[in-house]
């Protein structure tokens, strides 16, 4: 969704930027035009889609990088114990 946002949000802008030139520069209020008003608004959607990326990464990831984590170091745990039992003092490059 985050890459939807922000790749629409970006392509929309640029082609309206070169396709409707007259729409983009029209006076909001003072001197802001529509086009630098949604230029700006770039930088909402691009912290929206951070935003987005951040939660996912979050909730859907971490968890998993976490729980592949601990079952690493608990092989190179089971591992060492392997070796000492052994009598092997010396690790493998």
């Amino acid at each position: 969704m985050a890459v939807l946002l922000s790749v629409g949000g970006f392509l929309s802008y640029v082609l309206l930027s070169s396709f409707a030139p007259a729409l983009m520069n029209q006076e909001l209020f003072g001197r802001l035009t529509l086009g630098l008003a949604l230029g700006l608004v770039q930088f909402l959607v691009m912290g929206v889609a951070t935003w987005c990326y951040v939660r996912h990464m979050r909730e859907r990831v971490d968890p998993i990088v976490l729980r592949l984590r601990a079952q690493q170091r608990e092989q190179e745990r089971e591992q060492e114990q392997a070796r000492v039992a052994a009598g092997r003092r010396f690790r493998a490059w």
